[in-house]
């Protein structure tokens, strides 16, 4: 066979698959709402089952679901036979997913979930099957055509896997599942690290450079010189953030007054310095200080942005590899 041949496989593979996916999108029916509520409300466990490719599809789908706050975890259809159906509860969401939906090792699974009223969701492409008429929610997909003399599992697989994916993600919509849930999940790798807040990268307590706006420069330095963050924030009496002294503030006021260790850092600062929420990505924050401010350090606040918990210097970020 030409080489050029085996691209024209590929590209009629994923012809195919195209086909199936689009056949899908338009089978979205009511049914799909009422399994996003069943997951998305479900107190216990999310149990995917299959047999075969079905089974690794269901494997990667309930990976998903845990990803995103919905604990999950797959069965094997032959080993339920043999006594892992113990492994499921009335108050679990059941999901089984076979094609034809007469797989005969998914049919004690089956009835189990029937006699003990457990909610059974059926992603199948069969109305007429086992599976279709006991399930409780029926996912149905339509019926394509596989690759390789039409008997390969792949366009079906794809479909399978897709409704997983939708089904994962609404339900994650659902429940409000945000970056910072996400972050919790994830802490490790890559993604996790993009994750970061500003909170993660912070500095925060005795680390943080407050002063009063009535001290003199001249103790101001001293602290500043301490702190090694070349920026000062500025306090009035009650506490509240009233400004930030820079290096930048320093030799703008050298320039105008050679000797500014007399005069009050309230006479030097920089007024209502920029501050961001504490949740907010680190990577927003670098963002914020290199194309629109050209600063390197951000004070930070919970809710109002006059009261500052914590300062976050442009070299934390760079340390941290976001970028």
């Amino acid at each position: 066979m030409k080489k050029n041949n085996y691209k024209k496989i590929a590209k009629n593979v994923i012809d195919l698959e195209i086909q199936a996916l689009r056949k899908l999108k338009n089978s979205i029916n009511n049914s799909f709402i009422k399994a996003v509520n069943a997951v998305a409300k479900c107190q216990s466990k999310i149990i995917l089952c299959g047999v075969g490719k079905s089974f690794l599809i269901g494997s990667k789908i309930s990976a998903t679901l845990s990803s995103i706050g919905c604990p999950s975890f797959t069965l094997s259809a032959n080993e339920c036979s043999h006594g892992d159906l113990g492994s499921i509860s009335k108050k679990d969401i059941l999901i089984l997913i076979s094609n034809s939906g007469e797989t005969q090792e998914l049919k004690p699974v089956i009835q189990y979930a029937n006699r003990n009223k457990i909610t059974l969701i059926g992603i199948v492409s069969k109305k007429n099957s086992t599976l279709y008429r006991a399930s409780d929610i029926k996912l149905f997909i339509p019926e394509v055509r596989e690759s390789g003399y039409g008997i390969v599992p792949t366009s079906s697989t794809t479909a399978q896997l897709a409704v997983g994916d939708a089904l994962a993600i609404a339900s994650m919509k659902y429940k409000n599942f945000g970056r910072l849930e996400f972050k919790k999940v994830h802490p490790g790798g890559i993604l996790s690290t993009k994750l970061k807040t500003v909170e993660d990268l912070m500095l925060k307590g005795n680390q943080i450079p407050f002063i009063n706006s009535n001290i003199k420069m001249k103790d101001a330095l001293k602290i500043m010189s301490k702190k090694k963050l070349g920026v000062l924030i500025v306090r009035n009496n009650n506490k509240k953030t009233i400004g930030v002294v820079t290096d930048g503030d320093l030799k703008r006021a050298i320039q105008k007054n050679k000797d500014i260790k007399k005069m009050n850092v309230k006479n030097i600062m920089t007024k209502n310095p920029i501050s961001i929420d504490r949740n907010e990505l680190a990577a927003k924050a670098l963002n914020l200080m290199t194309s629109k401010k050209k600063i390197t350090s951000l004070c930070v606040h919970q809710t109002s942005k006059k009261k500052t918990i914590g300062i976050l210097h442009i070299h934390h970020i760079l340390n941290s590899n976001i970028v």
